[in-house]
């Protein structure tokens, strides 16, 4: 399986997926954690030329392509590789994260992201994918809490996020089969609980005991 794990900054989504990630080890299924961008070597260099602070303004279509072409050796030397090999694999954001923030933050035209992810991914697809929602303001504050320096996408303006979040509970609910959407808003238990329902359902549809 395929799980992928959405939302805007703030949402819990790291802390979630290694909760996910321990219970299906618990079980006996072999399970590898990547992220996005990154997740290889190469990947975590295009990363940080992403989230780096620079004065100088990014294009949103060199945008576009580094995350692409992150996503690209990604897939081929990482992803792929492991399901091959009967792996779960979970990973920190993926392709919904570039309609959300590329297309709903940017303003990128969705056909565009559209031809690169057939480019780049033909019809390969996640299995399952978790959105973490979470109102703006809320979000945000989490991220100011935490304290440990905000990248360039952090310290983009509320309204940048609340497109992102509005594309990403468009883009869930037009493919529900595909999405679950948690509200990331109640307390860690009920989260962690809504996650381990969507793993049994997984487990079961899959024929996995």
């Amino acid at each position: 399986m395929f799980i992928t794990f959405e939302g805007i900054e703030g949402v819990g989504k790291t802390t979630h997926l290694k909760w996910m990630a321990t219970a299906l080890t618990d079980v006996g299924i072999p399970v590898l954690v990547t992220r996005e961008p990154g997740g290889t070597p190469m990947g975590e260099e295009i990363r940080d030329i992403l989230l780096v602070h620079r004065h100088e303004r990014v294009a949103p279509l060199t945008e576009l392509l580094l995350m692409f072409a992150a996503r690209a050796q990604h897939v081929d030397t990482v992803i792929r590789p492991a399901l091959a090999a009967d792996r779960w694999v979970l990973c920190d954001r993926f392709v919904d994260a570039t309609y959300a923030y590329q297309g709903g933050g940017r303003g990128v035209p969705e056909g565009l992201i559209r031809e690169l992810e057939s480019l780049v991914l033909g019809s390969f697809r996640p299995d399952h994918t978790i959105l973490f929602d979470t109102p703006v303001e809320i979000g945000l504050q989490r991220v100011k809490e935490r304290n440990n320096g905000h990248d360039r996408f952090e310290q983009e303006k509320m309204d940048f996020f609340e497109r992102v979040r509005m594309e990403y509970l468009r883009i869930a609910r037009l493919d529900p089969e595909r999405y679950e959407i948690i509200d990331a808003t109640k307390p860690l238990v009920e989260v962690q609980q809504s996650l381990s329902r969507i793993m049994t359902e997984i487990l079961e549809k899959h024929g996995v005991h």
